[in-house]
Order: structure tokens, then sequence, then C-alpha cells
């Protein structure tokens, strides 16, 4: 009876031992996760205030000036957007429905009679879907959003 309990009393030390090993694999992890929850509340922060910007900054690329579109939300009216994109947003709300890319830039007087010169003003309209302030259809037709 003895030898049962020694042997009992073993395999017990060896499971508390075991068990011991897990909980602080545990409170390791549990640690790591915190560290992680804190960076990602701060950055999400950080985004968030960076969004909040409601004048459009301007930016520079490659020594070119690119025009910048904020994110719509609640807080961000049209009029931060370039003059560029109000005059295009304009064109599309003028509409009688979903419009093309060629249709927009004869609205606007630029001449698309040539292939490649409505693809500048495609992008434009992608970056302006990109950014929440239109929405484009399957068919690659823009239109306002609700």
């Amino acid at each position: 009876m003895l030898e049962r309990i020694t042997a009992r009393r073993a395999e017990l030390d060896e499971l508390e031992e075991h068990l011991v090993k897990q909980l602080v694999e545990v409170r390791t992890e549990r640690d790591e996760l915190a560290v992680a929850e804190h960076v990602l509340e701060r950055v999400s922060e950080q985004l968030a205030n960076e969004r909040a910007s409601v004048t459009p900054t301007p930016g520079r690329v490659g020594g070119r000036a690119v025009m910048l579109i904020p994110h719509r939300t609640s807080g961000v009216e049209e009029s931060t957007l370039p003059p560029d994109c109000q005059r295009i947003l304009a064109s599309v709300r003028q509409a009688a429905g979903p419009v093309m890319a060629r249709q927009v830039g004869d609205a606007l007087g630029t001449d698309v009679s040539v292939r490649a010169e409505p693809e500048p003003l495609r992008g434009i309209l992608v970056r302006l879907v990109d950014r929440g302030w239109l929405r484009k259809l399957p068919d690659g037709r823009f239109t306002t959003c609700l």
C-alpha cells in the first residue's frame, strides 16, 4: 500500500510540475496579448486622429505635387476636398444616373477623344470611391453615395 501511495505522489508531483509550466506559458501569453492590445489601441487612436484632420495637406511624390483626398466621415465636409474633386462630384451628382469616366470628362470639358485622356480622371474617381465619396458599380460606372 505504501508503494501505491509513493507512486501516486510521484505522479501528482509530475503533474504539478507540468501544470506549473503551463501556467507560466499562459501568463506569458496573456501579458503579450495585453501589450498587443495596448499597441492596437494606440495605433487606432493615431489613425482616427489622422482621419479627423479635415484639411487636405498638399503632398509631394517624386517631386510632383499630388492631390490628397480625405476619407469621408461624419465630420468631413465636401468643401474640404480639392476643387477638382468638388467639380467631379458635382458632375456625377448632376448626371441623370450612373456615369462612365468619359462622361464625367465630357461634362468637365476634358478632351476624351484620345483613349488615354480619361485615365487620370478615372484614377481620381477610383480614389473618391476608396475614400467613400462615390460608389462604383460592377459595370464600371460611378454614382453618388446614398
